[in-house]
């Protein structure tokens, strides 16, 4: 298992992201430590980065968009994001994109 995700006893897998807000482009940035660096083109601003955050998530992992939560980090560069109906396998695929 990775650092930067858990999969819980009821199948919920939480990730820990870093978050830079206002880039280029959309993207995964490789691992920052114990978390996966996510590179997002939308500014820091009325939460439009967490919602854009969460739709990344789910379109890579192909899951529902309602199947992935903001649990913390609402303010912060700092997140952990919990995802269901989703396997570890692919959740580990976002590291390697």
């Amino acid at each position: 298992m990775s650092d930067w995700f858990r999969q819980g006893s009821d199948g919920e897998i939480t990730l820990t992201l870093h978050i830079q807000p206002g880039a280029r482009k959309t993207e995964c940035a490789g691992l920052y430590g114990d978390a996966l660096k996510i590179r997002l083109a939308a500014p820091p601003v009325d939460g439009k980065a967490n919602a854009a955050l969460l739709a990344f998530i789910a379109e890579r992992l192909g899951c529902p968009r309602a199947a992935v939560v903001l649990k913390s980090g609402q303010t912060s560069r700092r997140k952990v994001v919990a995802v269901s109906g989703c396997t570890v396998d692919v959740v580990a695929r976002l590291a390697m994109e």
